[in-house]
């Protein structure tokens, strides 16, 4: 069986950041200094296999080590991947491409000074793709080809695949897949990580202040040798994004990791000049609105159809993107990937045709003949100015132009998320699928009913289904062809949910902050090993 591998032909803003302001030279790396940044979310938990959001990321990634990772030094790549806490280059599968050998470094150590080794591995993995009853994890449905995973010896870990996969290695580089120590999982739980930390990254735990700051310091036995620069890091919550714009202006920050808005950009550079440098790339970020199908009547896909019919993404991204942090009209995979829709295929789904007065007639009709022209309901949405309160008061107006009534309803991240994952008791809520590496068959998995990170409360054997075959597909136009049927299903013939706008990443920051490089997700790159402070 040929081993199928995926190509990839990233656009020139995903594939090569855009950098403008000073080079960094590596010859003039410099040790020492605390980083302070800001943090635009607050912390719904500390467990990297439960959570999705940059606010638990970017404060708490610092604390731990990934089996592999992907280049920090060239984080824009969707190919370039290193070991972390494995050994040599990343190892390519054997035996047809179902197995894969990795060799752990010898000498690593959690932070509790527990040696960490090949057992810690298995059993982090075992977490997250094999949970027991009961235990989050959202990326699980990454790793559907994996039949096991085993730890022979204290310094090899095995993965066997039940099919050869090309989304296998970069699912495994997922910045989310943090290793815990297996000992504090058999001793003290599952559940344990969302409050407690004992990572091996390069910083350790020192205190958090909910709602404050979050602070780590230099590990001295950090096992990538010469790492970290940094004697630390203080993550600062602030909300808004004003408060965020403020600190760095007034250098009580230096950078904040996930982006800011054209203008606020722009008056930064007006206001700073060259004490500014400014990063910019395409973003592997998809706003969506999710409706919950246990609730009337949005088990009914004329109401769901009609939901996205009225939307204009066309003239809202000309709109939007002057004043947010999303640009780019596009389907289920990563804008100008080789698996994502062009236009043509695009403007063939419902709410992509380039008529909107068309598209609201039609969202108009379904809705009568659901009996539901004057229906009310609550948009959940997430208190994050960029883009969640501005694409969601967009929305709002966009849905009343075909009798829609709508409220939002803004809560603060750790609501927001309770009534999204745990309550499911929104009719309508904002919704995301933010990912790392850009990996698109792995990506896509968000719009499964059997995804751990799917908030709609619905199944579709028949998109299931799709889904097996284009996992196993071979070759890039098998793989093609089926992700246009399952785009087609998930967005179109049953509208299970509603994509916006893809997003658009620009991080400006002091320029004394070197050796960070921006990617094309804010979820990589932030273990923050490799910056250092020209200061």
């Amino acid at each position: 069986m040929k081993f199928p591998r995926l190509k990839f032909a990233v656009p020139v803003a995903a594939g090569l950041a855009l950098t403008f302001g000073m080079v960094d030279s590596a010859d003039a790396q410099k040790k020492g200094g605390v980083l302070n940044f800001v943090v635009g979310s607050k912390i719904p938990s500390y467990d990297g296999h439960v959570e999705t959001t940059f606010g638990m990321v970017h404060p708490i990634a610092p604390f731990y080590s990934l089996l592999i990772r992907v280049n920090p030094d060239n984080p824009s790549s969707p190919t370039d991947f290193v070991c972390d806490i494995c050994e040599g280059p990343v190892p390519k599968g054997t035996d047809g491409g179902t197995k894969y050998t990795f060799k752990i470094r010898k000498g690593v150590k959690f932070h509790d000074g527990t040696p960490l080794t090949a057992q810690d591995v298995a059993a982090t993995f075992n977490k997250i793709i094999f949970p027991p009853k009961g235990v989050a994890s959202a990326r699980k449905a990454f790793f559907k080809m994996v039949e096991s995973v085993t730890a022979p010896d204290d310094q090899t870990v095995i993965f066997k695949l039940k099919f050869p996969s090309g989304s296998f290695i970069p699912a495994l580089a997922t910045p989310f897949n943090f290793i815990y120590a297996k000992k504090d999982l058999d001793e003290k739980g599952y559940n344990w990580h969302k409050q407690n930390i004992n990572g091996s990254g390069p910083f350790t735990f020192v205190q958090h202040q909910p709602g404050s700051f979050v602070e780590g310091k230099k590990f001295a036995n950090y096992h990538h040798k010469g790492q970290p620069h940094l004697d630390g890091f203080k993550a600062i919550s602030a909300p808004k994004m004003a408060l965020r714009l403020q600190a760095i202006r007034g250098d009580r920050a230096a950078i904040e990791f996930r982006g800011f808005p054209p203008k606020a950009r722009d008056d930064l550079k007006k206001a700073l000049g060259d004490k500014i440098t400014v990063q910019e790339s395409d973003w592997n970020c998809v706003l969506m609105f999710t409706p919950n199908q246990k609730k009337k009547p949005f088990d009914d896909a004329r109401v769901r159809k009609a939901l996205t019919l009225a939307v204009d993404r066309w003239g809202g991204s000309k709109y939007l993107s002057r004043i947010a942090i999303v640009k780019t009209v596009g389907g289920v995979a990563f804008p100008g990937h080789p698996l994502a829709a062009t236009k043509e295929e695009l403007v063939e789904l419902d709410g992509y045709g380039p008529d909107i007065e068309k598209n609201r007639a039609e969202a108009r009709r379904l809705l009568k003949e659901a009996g539901q022209e004057n229906l009310k309901f609550t948009l959940n949405n997430r208190g994050v100015d960029q883009p969640y309160k501005v694409v969601g008061t967009w929305l709002i107006d966009q849905w009343k132009k075909v009798g829609l009534d709508v409220e939002q309803q803004v809560n603060p991240s750790p609501v927001f998320y309770d009534i999204l994952r745990k309550k499911k008791d929104f009719d309508v809520s904002i919704d995301f699928n933010c990912q790392s590496v850009i990996n698109p068959i792995a990506d896509v998995t968000k719009f499964l009913g059997s995804a751990g990170n799917n908030y709609g409360e619905y199944d579709d054997p028949e998109l299931e289904k799709i889904y097996d075959k284009l996992l196993k597909a071979e070759t890039e136009p098998e793989q093609r062809k089926l992700m246009r049927e399952y785009e087609k299903r998930a967005l179109s013939d049953q509208a299970h949910m509603g994509i916006t706008l893809w997003w658009y990443k620009i991080n400006p920051h002091r320029s004394y902050v070197k050796g960070w490089k921006i990617a094309p997700s804010h979820y990589l790159n932030q273990q923050l090993d490799n910056i250092w402070l020209d200061k």
